[in-house]
């Protein structure tokens, strides 16, 4: 017969035997140790909230692993900014494993249709032929700007605190990647109808190119940082709206169907929607912690600092871009209206943090 184990009080938090203690809710008909975001859990929450552990909250014995130097397993130290509660935050996609490869695999497979149907009506011979050379050399350069925002956010997403922050960062870079390699797989198809075609000089124009120098430096500059929310600030807040969105939205999609181009804008297009969901979940968890009740003030004096390094460096980048809107035959943006349009959403976006606005200068 099982006998009630009576312990010393400061004994008691550390046992595991049965009967040393009554926990919280103990009775309770609800399976509730987190405290969800809305009235009632959801399904991401369920699958999400700590997963990843956190000696904090339910482990009494510290980090179980750590690295050799002694460093746990995971730190608050990764990053300059502070929290008063790490597991606050909940991206508004509610994004998972599950429905982040169900989302993406739509999206190839959307994108394999459009290919393939232009491909079969020889939609790729009828692109104008300067539009061809601006798909080849500029194009071409730009999936280099999405691999090295998607490799970035894949070191970040190891460094981050908690499984919620892990998984917008994770599912971010994951989308990076998939449009970098869009963009490179969709080339190589209509090279296969259009002889001239020169698959390999995006790389070339992205190294070479004085145009994409300043763009290319400021993708290094947050390869290079370690910080993981820097790099989700850099990405999200200052790259995707100045260069991004920019050459995505402000050049590819309005000027390709002037050109007797219709294939490339539902490519690109896959891009734009990606931002969505990923600015949603970043300005989310900026706005979490800039209005910390601790840690508010500090985070966003940190957060302004990084708008000036990196806006500025995508400012500049965004401004010797120029040229390119002058190149094609047929012109149907104008740079001075797409970048003002940009410079206003980034606005938009610093003002829903709480943060002031990136300097013209």
């Amino acid at each position: 017969m099982n006998e009630h184990v009576t312990l010393e009080p400061e004994a008691e938090a550390y046992s595991g035997a049965a009967g040393a203690k009554i926990f919280p809710s103990s009775d309770s008909r609800k399976y509730n140790y987190y405290e969800p975001k809305g009235r009632k859990a959801t399904h991401y929450e369920d699958v999400t909230v700590d997963v990843q552990p956190d000696p904090e909250r339910y482990l009494a014995q510290n980090w179980i692993i750590s690295f050799a130097n002694g460093d746990p397993g995971y730190s608050k130290d990764w990053t300059k900014i502070k929290s008063s509660n790490w597991h606050l935050f909940r991206a508004p996609d509610q994004e998972w494993e599950r429905t982040h490869y169900q989302r993406q695999a739509t999206i190839v497979g959307a994108l394999e249709n459009v290919i393939q149907n232009g491909r079969r009506s020889g939609a790729a011979s009828r692109i104008d032929k300067q539009w061809v050379k601006i798909l080849q050399d500029h194009v071409g350069a730009f999936k280099h700007l999405e691999y090295g925002l998607g490799i970035s956010l894949m070191h970040a997403q190891r460094l981050g605190y908690t499984q919620m922050i892990n998984n917008a960062l994770l599912t971010n870079s994951s989308y990076k990647l998939r449009m970098s390699q869009d963009i490179t797989l969709y080339l190589g198809e209509i090279a296969l109808d259009i002889p001239e075609f020169d698959p390999a000089a995006g790389k070339k124009h992205w190294l070479e190119d004085e145009l994409w120098q300043k763009t290319r430096e400021a993708v290094e500059y947050v390869m290079g940082t370690n910080d993981y929310l820097e790099q989700y600030f850099a990405t999200n807040v200052c790259i995707e709206p100045l260069i991004g969105e920019l050459f995505r939205s402000g050049f590819v999609m309005q000027d390709a169907a002037a050109q007797n181009d219709f294939m490339t804008p539902s490519v690109i297009a896959a891009g734009e929607a990606d931002y969505e969901r990923n600015l949603a979940n970043t300005v989310e968890l900026l706005t979490v912690l800039a209005n910390d009740e601790t840690y508010g003030t500090e985070n966003r004096a940190i957060f302004q600092s990084w708008l000036t390094a990196h806006g500025g460096r995508a400012l500049a980048a965004a401004r010797q871009l120029q040229p390119i809107w002058s190149q094609p035959i047929n012109k149907r943006a104008q740079f001075a209206d797409v970048l003002e349009k940009q410079l206003a959403r980034i606005d938009s976006i610093t003002s829903a943090i709480g943060i002031a606005p990136l300097s013209r200068a």
